[in-house]
């Protein structure tokens, strides 16, 4: 008798479950109705960038033991995008130097002093592409230059488009982009602490870009 209460009350887990995830389903299909994945099949236009929804996340390795992780809050980016020329696409970005967040406030304003990123005299950070090229694996590589305190150097983005759909929230069709590169911190002049904080700078792009 108690093996069967056991079982009842697993299919009724089971069943709960399946209904809780085919309303979420439900519910995505109704907030976000023609949905694709297909690159070709993504709407042309010229999109901005959604903060609210948008990313830019970075790592870098601390004394060789952990991995400092941080992000910056203030982006700018537009896009114009046509997926009948993916090569063609352009893509252009600002961040606000002063908008890093580390979780910490005291190495957050230490950041924008002139040994780092200075953001005194040089407050955005910006990045506009040059050249496209598609990938064997049906991803974009995006290169461009990147201009921080001062300096400018060529960057390689490695871009995937993440689908397309009607957003019915915001009643404006919407793409979801990610995108990761990695920098030098020396190569833009910041090299203090090099025995202490790694030169390699990993990064993170994922957001949401409207048409307009």
């Amino acid at each position: 008798m108690y093996n069967s209460l056991i079982r009842i009350q697993s299919v009724y887990r089971a069943i709960v479950i399946a209904v809780m995830l085919l309303n979420l389903y439900a519910c995505q299909s109704i907030i976000r109705p023609n949905f694709t994945t297909e690159l070709k099949t993504l709407r042309a236009g010229q999109y901005q960038l959604d903060p609210q929804h948008s990313f830019l996340l970075f790592k870098v390795d601390h004394l060789g033991l952990s991995k400092i992780v941080g992000r910056f809050n203030k982006l700018e980016a537009s896009l114009d995008f046509d997926p009948e020329n993916p090569t063609g696409l352009k893509l252009s970005g600002l961040i606000a130097a002063n908008s890093i967040d580390l979780n910490n406030d005291d190495l957050e304003e230490t950041l924008q002093d002139d040994t780092w990123f200075n953001s005194a005299l040089y407050p955005q950070i910006s990045f506009v592409s040059t050249t496209v090229s598609l990938t064997n694996e049906g991803k974009i590589n995006i290169e461009g230059i990147l201009a921080m305190r001062g300096t400018e150097r060529p960057v390689s983005l490695l871009a995937k488009f993440n689908g397309g759909a009607d957003n019915r929230l915001t009643r404006k069709y919407t793409i979801g982009f990610s995108a990761q590169t990695s920098i030098s911190r020396s190569d833009f002049g910041m090299d203090t602490f090099s025995a202490f904080i790694g030169d390699d700078i990993e990064i993170e792009l994922h957001g949401e870009f409207q048409r307009q």
